[in-house]
């Protein structure tokens, strides 16, 4: 059976563009009867990552085509763009046998090499020669015109030719793109973002299967210092190059910290003010219309991270609470900050509410009568209210207005 597709148009500039940027989707051509939705959403977030250049966009259930003027500028934004699985830098030629080899000729003067390949995909079968023989036509006027040999198993050099209903693409080299899910296509999520490492790669890896971020942040001022919170509007900058659609709610948690530290045993400190922080997330998350909470908790890693700690905090909420780091290690969560480009921020000696009246023994097994207990000596949910209603929005991320005073 074949589908057809509409193809719809993205034009950001009439002008005349020099490259063409094909991109290939990798998982989303898995999703048969949703691929349509999928791609749609694919090219809005292209369009979004892209803001400011100069580009057209078209596409159809199989293929994106991007026309550029600085392919460099606009394949290092597309490697971030999640729901690609690769990105090539092609020529549209007509498809016609004269015109595809004087193409290939073009390209591989310019390439230094000594073995090479072709590789022809023949999507359009009224183009009556088959993909092997035309290998075969393609690769003998190489041999004819260039001193270099053919290798099918390791080439210097491969030529992509696709033969397509709209013309033929060639092309050389494939980038490879992150993969995943368009950013959106599962709807939305809350993260709970501190200024430390696991949080903004919980984040990424959310945003890699689809999810929408929102960001919340619990400052504590004076506590907390001013760096502390542009840290943390940093680091949601950086993972925000993934999405373009990140803001960040920041929540004055200070006098309700205080109270948990005037009504609370030392030892139950954290886990109460963790119970707290997830009955705020739950309201913010209602309120903004996310399907769950997602953050940077990784099973023992500290005192509020135990199993046990891990349910008696959730279970203030029934709210889904989505854990990406849980099973790693701390090296594979520090991998992965490197690779994103956020862990020399979250190292910043910057404190967050977690960390400035860290209890000298946290209690690991907490008992949930005693939670209630403890929280029955205050009127919390007053306090609640407060932080909610005096929540500061960040919508513009841009990170360089942050980096300066950190």
């Amino acid at each position: 059976m074949i589908y057809f597709l509409n193809i719809l148009r993205y034009n950001v500039c009439g002008d005349f563009m020099n490259n063409l940027i094909l991109i290939k989707y990798g998982e989303l051509t898995t999703k048969k009867a949703n691929r349509n939705t999928f791609t749609k959403l694919l090219a809005n977030n292209v369009k979004n990552i892209l803001k400011g250049e100069n580009f057209n966009i078209r596409f159809d259930r199989v293929r994106m085509y991007i026309e550029c003027d600085n392919a460099d500028v606009i394949v290092e934004k597309l490697q971030k763009v999640f729901g690609i699985h690769s990105i090539v830098i092609c020529h549209k030629v007509n498809t016609n046998v004269e015109d595809i080899k004087a193409k290939v000729l073009e390209l591989l003067n310019k390439e230094k090499f000594h073995t090479f390949k072709i590789n022809t995909k023949r999507a359009d079968k009224s183009f009556e020669i088959h993909s092997m023989a035309f290998n075969n036509i393609i690769g003998g006027h190489v041999l004819k015109n260039i001193n270099c040999k053919v290798d099918v198993h390791n080439p210097d050099i491969e030529v992509k030719i696709e033969i397509r209903n709209e013309g033929t693409f060639i092309y050389t080299n494939e980038i490879k793109g992150i993969g995943g899910y368009p950013v959106g296509v599962q709807g939305k999520g809350m993260l709970m973002l501190s200024g430390g490492i696991d949080s903004p790669v919980a984040g990424y890896l959310s945003l890699k299967r689809g999810v929408d971020l929102e960001c919340l942040y619990f400052e504590s001022p004076p506590h907390t210092s001013l760096e502390s919170k542009n840290k943390v509007i940093k680091l949601a900058s950086i993972i925000n190059e993934y999405s373009g659609n990140i803001k960040v709610n920041i929540v004055p948690f200070t006098k309700l910290q205080e109270a948990i530290y005037k009504n609370v045993p030392d030892s139950y400190v954290i886990t109460i003010m963790r119970r707290m922080m997830y009955r705020i997330a739950e309201r913010l998350s209602l309120k903004h219309k996310c399907k769950v909470i997602i953050n940077g908790e990784s099973i023992g890693q500290v005192a509020s991270q135990t199993l046990t700690s891990m349910s008696v905090i959730n279970s203030v909420t029934n709210f889904p609470v989505i854990r990406p780091v849980a099973c790693m290690d701390k090296i594979e969560i520090i991998d992965i900050s490197k690779k994103i480009n956020t862990y020399e921020t979250s190292i910043l000696p910057y404190e967050d509410c977690c960390t400035i009246f860290l209890p000298t023994h946290p209690v690991i097994n907490p008992d949930i009568n005693k939670c209630i207990l403890y929280e029955s000596n205050f009127d919390y949910e007053t306090l609640i209210d407060e932080c909610i209603n005096n929540i500061e929005v960040i919508t513009n991320l841009k990170e360089e207005e942050y980096s300066e005073f950190l």
